[in-house]
């Protein structure tokens, strides 16, 4: 174990006590945020030389972040368990039998739920509901249903108490997806988060239709290009956390993040920058990554020891893990003031075209680098364009283009994000405020979502201009509630601090309206 310095020590310690005295925080906020500061002080692994330069320092200079999990992980950063599995044989931990009605299923299901770790503490993937509940959504009228239903989702929107919390449906229409859609709008929460797989063909236009209501309501679902995920992670694929790609039945280890345009500060030029510091980094980081993976899998006893594991709800080999990035336009951007050339990212071509060199670049070393234990990958991490931190300042998510310098056109907007979308398998997606008048036209938002999938667009997300509940970057929160936080009340859900701070640094506010 490495000794931690005095100063690293001390500065955790006024963060807990920050944490035990704020006014703002709930008591199980506090507990979470004690457990992140406790592991912050652990280091048992065996880091790469170089990393601290690139990970303890400020937000102006940081070219890798941790994404806040710590020296010490205890559990996977993301689990997808295979609900299908429970419902079809309960469990023998929680001393659950598989559920013979929908009151059984939803009782179960919340049980199960309290059980499932993560980053976060909380479910970050709480399953294909549609396709969980149908076969016994008729063992009740169909009126009772949906008011089961509705006190499912409130259960889960005051317990879960973060956004990342993800549920899916689709991409065939259902009985029980169609009464799930309907309680939505009507609650307009922002828990759990909610995905639609969108196939042409398969997914009718009707049940399309009523998931574009419920996103002009509640700013859910988002959009997944079903084919898209399904050619790549197989048919046998969770959308979780914010839109994450992951394989059912595992998840990934660790998620970590590359920040471009810091990386860009460093280099000389754009040759600079390919050829010593991007590769740099990224080896850093992947060795970082290698180091945190090894400890889960051969010192931590997570996968030796869960219930989880030992009733076959996740298995070990259908993990992999995130290689994040943000700010590709920033880092486009530096490197072409730093070459003396005019151009922006999201506008001009050749800026365009710097950005996938870059992501070319990044994607030929993750495609070389093996790490032994993602074998559900053939043994590569995945790419993942990050949304971003709250404390983010001047750093654009994934492969965006910054808020504020959106193209006029949406289809000049779609058309730059259609050459980067393809990069990432665990996740990347683009938000869209509507204006009022699509409540009228919902066809307008499906024709968008067709077309962009035929452009290999891989995740969509849109809500009204009007609405309480907004997308932040990938996670929803209620513009009423950080209005309550920002007045120094206390609020139920971890993500609306995020919110708020992604608010104020990142003016998610100021999105350009479609």
């Amino acid at each position: 174990m490495r000794e931690i310095s005095m100063e690293r020590v001390n500065e955790t310690r006024e963060r807990i006590l920050d944490i035990i005295k704020s006014p703002v925080l709930t008591h199980e906020q506090k507990l979470t945020n004690l457990a992140c500061q406790a592991d912050s002080l652990m280091e048992v692994l065996d880091l790469p030389e170089g990393l601290d330069e690139l990970l303890h320092t400020d937000i102006e200079t940081q070219c890798i972040c941790d994404l806040s999990e710590g020296h010490a992980p205890v559990r996977p950063r993301y689990i997808a368990p295979d609900y299908g599995k429970f419902m079809k044989e309960g469990c023998s931990f929680l001393q659950l039998p598989p559920p013979s009605d929908l009151y059984e299923a939803l009782n179960s299901l919340l049980i199960f739920y309290k059980h499932v770790p993560s980053v976060t503490n909380y479910p970050v993937y709480v399953g294909q509901l549609d396709e969980l509940l149908e076969p016994l959504i008729d063992t009740v009228e169909e009126e009772q249903a949906k008011k089961f239903l509705k006190l499912f989702m409130i259960h889960m929107d005051r317990t879960i108490l973060d956004s990342f919390s993800h549920a899916n449906i689709g991409p065939k229409a259902t009985k029980a997806g169609r009464l799930l859609l309907e309680v939505e709008t009507e609650l307009e929460h922002a828990v759990p988060n909610l995905t639609m797989k969108y196939e042409e063909g398969v997914t009718d236009d009707a049940f399309a239709l009523k998931a574009i209501d419920c996103a002009l309501h509640s700013a859910k679902p988002s959009f997944a290009n079903h084919p898209m995920f399904s050619s790549e992670l197989t048919q046998n694929y969770v959308v979780a956390s914010c839109y994450n790609g992951l394989p059912l039945g595992g998840g990934s280890y660790t998620l970590c993040r590359l920040i471009l345009g810091n990386i860009a500060k460093r280099a000389k030029n754009i040759q600079d920058f390919k050829e010593r510091e991007l590769p740099y980094v990224m080896d850093i980081m992947a060795r970082y990554m290698d180091a945190r993976i090894r400890f889960e899998v051969e010192e931590s006893g997570f996968f030796e020891n869960h219930f989880l594991v030992k009733e076959g709800f996740i298995k070990r080999e259908r993990f992999t893990a995130m290689f994040g990035l943000v700010g590709l336009a920033d880092c486009v951007n530096l490197l072409l003031e730093k070459e003396g050339k005019e151009g922006r990212f999201g506008h001009d071509d050749h800026a365009n075209d710097l950005g996938v060199e870059i992501m070319d670049i990044i994607k030929d070393f993750n495609d070389r680098h093996v790490n032994p234990y993602c074998e559900v990958t053939g043994g590569h991490f995945l790419l993942h364009a990050q949304v971003g931190l709250a404390e983010d300042v001047h750093v654009t998510p994934g492969t965006r283009i910054p808020i504020g310098e959106e193209p006029e056109e949406l289809i000049d907007q779609l058309l730059v994000l259609s050459r980067f979308h393809k990069y990432f398998p665990s996740g990347t997606g683009d938000i869209f405020p509507i204006d009022l008048t699509v409540h009228k036209n919902p066809e307008y938002v499906l024709d968008i979502i067709k077309g962009a999938f035929k452009k290999d667009l891989r995740y969509l997300s849109f809500y009204s201009s009007d609405s309480d509940v907004i997308r932040v970057t990938g996670y929803l929160v209620k513009r009423s509630e950080m209005e309550k936080l920002d007045s120094g009340r206390a609020v139920l859900q971890n993500t609306t601090a995020l919110g708020l701070g992604a608010s104020k640094n990142g003016h998610i506010l100021e999105r350009k309206i479609r």
